[in-house]
């Protein structure tokens, strides 16, 4: 009885073989071309929209493939694109300024398979087709940005504490402070010691100081700008309704994007490279605007001009600003002018309210701010120029006292204002962002890509099921049972875990079933000695798989911590090619050593009394 095989081995076998198969079996079935619609507010879509979205498609007579309603979303399938694409573009239309509509992919997989939980793997760039870019944070803008908010601060505070001062200023060599008086100086210095200690502060002159950021704090205000536009970056990408994007860190100043199965890649670009914010300012009624324009601008206040170019006095001291905005959503406001709904956090809605409660009948004023970079020809060189854009686009009257929402208006479109209540919602970039890199993929070379990725499957697929059952006959055809059982497998758990496939996917794909069926060979040879050493069939077999298991054991362990490296320290594609190639390691263990000796008990074990083996 050397070759029984446990009953629960044999269970387990058939169990992972049967739940594999079914969760592998989503791969099959391919896409619909799709709608997507998501709310653009805070607030979730509800059934009466969904019920109003499924007549619109019905009145205009885009047959509908299925019509899907699930935790406030609206997923409309299609025969063919050109309905997916006529939809969309009619529901842009109607539902203007209400719903985010994105053009989308989706999986085909029946509902008896999605309602255990069995998803198909999403598919990459590569395979998708998309567009992928290669952006560069503007970190020179973050230290300026930095430096401005601590000359901000520092004023503020000295004003709260009392503490006359005649410039704080940013200049070439950091922040410049200037005090009125000797007695100031030293409640200065108490001051930015308590609550400035992370500035070095170096002492240029009598009641003058010069302040700079140390190096460490520099690192740090890099690394949180480049971990801000991430998210940020994310959150807008969330608008666009991508399944599965890709958004990591490449070096300290980069980051990249793919997005797969994007079409509109216009859009996609424009929702990734804006900065745009707003704050909120009072304006300056007690001094004249036209001395302003003269030169003589008022310590307190700043000069800016709205969008028709007229000059408007506006209070230094900014009310609220954009990274107070919890939820915007754009519309039309009584008059029926493009208008942005907005609702603040609550320290904005405190300061807000306070401020209109202190300011009723006064003018308050909305400065649009944006950064826009591009490229220019300097001397036969191609030059990054930056520049940052600001303007008044709203001058109203404070009638009555409000804090957490209200609205903003002077948009020129509702275009405009559907994008600045996006960009609001996604919050605002730390730091400006330059696309220095765009390559974009058609779903036909995706698909070219599948279809040459496939063919090397399958035809080193049958390759090695032709040699194995050639010159191993049947203990060959049950190595090839092991091989497609871990291929079943392997989809099967890519699939569970929704990884994204990608060529170097596909590629270690290719390498797992090489490695799976070195296993069988290695037991199938050592067989083949213990026969030729004169042992008997049964005996042959047990020291076969016993005696090959170290040898196989060895050489996965050291080809899993390969891949392990290969993960820990390579990115995007390599990674993937690493856990698809770690994850097959652990299958072809399975199927190649536990699923054949099932197999092989099945055929030569129990009380059979073989004379010879077919190997």
């Amino acid at each position: 009885m050397q070759n029984h095989f446990p009953l629960w081995k044999n269970l387990l076998v058939i169990i992972v073989l049967v739940a594999g198969t079914l969760y592998s079996l989503p791969n099959i079935f391919g896409n619909d071309p799709a709608v997507q619609l998501a709310s653009n507010t805070a607030n979730p879509l509800q059934q009466r929209q969904a019920d109003s979205v499924a007549a619109l498609i019905k009145d205009a007579g885009f047959p509908l493939k299925a019509f899907e309603f699930k935790d406030g979303r609206i997923l409309a399938r299609f025969n063919t694109t050109d309905d997916q694409l006529k939809a969309a573009d009619l529901l842009r239309e109607k539902l203007y300024g209400q719903a985010t509509v994105a053009l989308n992919l989706a999986p085909a997989t029946p509902a008896w398979l999605r309602a255990i939980g069995a998803e198909p793997m999403y598919l990459g760039l590569d395979l998708r087709g998309g567009v992928h870019f290669l952006l560069e944070v503007d970190m020179d803008t973050a230290l300026k940005q930095a430096e401005e908010r601590y000359v901000n601060d520092i004023r503020t505070a000295f004003r709260d504490n009392k503490v006359r001062y005649q410039l704080v200023s940013k200049e070439a060599d950091g922040i410049r402070i200037v005090l009125a008086n000797e007695e100031a100086s030293m409640a200065a210095t108490n001051l930015l010691n308590k609550d400035f200690r992370n500035l070095d502060v170096v002492t240029t002159a009598a009641n003058e100081f010069t302040l700079t950021i140390p190096e460490r704090e520099l690192r740090e205000i890099r690394k949180s700008a480049l971990a801000q536009n991430i998210t940020t970056l994310r959150n807008r990408v969330n608008e666009l309704g991508v399944a599965e994007p890709i958004i990591q860190q490449q070096g300290d100043s980069r980051i990249v994007v793919q997005l797969p199965g994007v079409q509109d890649t216009a859009r996609a670009k424009e929702l990734l490279g804006t900065t745009a914010t707003l704050e909120y300012r009072l304006v300056d009624v007690e001094h004249d605007v036209q001395a302003a324009v003269a030169g003589n601008v008022p310590p307190g206040s700043r000069l800016y001009y709205d969008k028709n170019g007229a000059p408007v006095l506006l209070k230094r001291a900014v009310i609220v600003t954009g990274d107070q905005i919890t939820d915007a959503s754009s519309g039309m406001d009584q008059d029926g002018h493009p208008a942005v709904f907005i609702t603040l956090d609550s320290v904005g809605a405190k300061k807000m309210g306070k401020v209109t409660q202190e300011n009723i009948g006064k003018p308050m004023a909305v400065v649009f701010i944006e950064y826009k970079s591009e490229s220019r020809m300097v001397d036969g060189q191609r030059v990054l120029h930056k520049e940052k854009v600001e303007k008044v686009i709203s001058v109203a009257t404070i009638r009555d006292a409000f804090s957490k929402r209200f609205q903003t208006t002077g948009l020129d479109s509702p275009e405009e204002a559907r994008t600045l209540a996006l960009l609001l919602r996604a919050g605002a970039l730390a730091a400006p962002v330059e696309i220095i890199e765009e390559r974009t993929i058609g779903p036909s070379l995706g698909q070219d890509n599948i279809d040459q990725g496939m063919m090397s499957i399958n035809i080193g697929f049958l390759l090695v099921v032709a040699f194995m059952a050639v010159y191993y006959r049947v203990f060959g055809l049950i190595a090839n049972f092991a091989l497609i059982f871990n291929l079943v497998l392997l989809t099967a758990i890519l699939s569970l875990l929704q990884a994204t496939l990608t060529l170097p996917g596909m590629a270690g794909i290719v390498l797992t079933l090489g490695m799976a069926v070195d296993a069988n060979v290695l037991i199938n040879e050592r067989i083949r000695e213990e026969i030729r050493n004169g042992n008997s069939p049964q005996t042959s077999i047990f020291l076969g798989y016993e005696k090959a298991f170290a040898t196989i054991l060895d050489s996965n362990i050291t080809t899993l911590l390969v891949a392990l490296l290969l993960f820990g320290f390579g990115t995007g594609p390599v990674k993937g090619f690493a856990v698809v190639l770690s994850l097959g390691i652990l299958t072809s263990m399975f199927t190649a050593i536990t699923g054949t000796r099932m197999l092989v008990n099945w055929i030569y074990g129990g009380d059979r009394q073989a004379e010879k083996l077919s190997i």
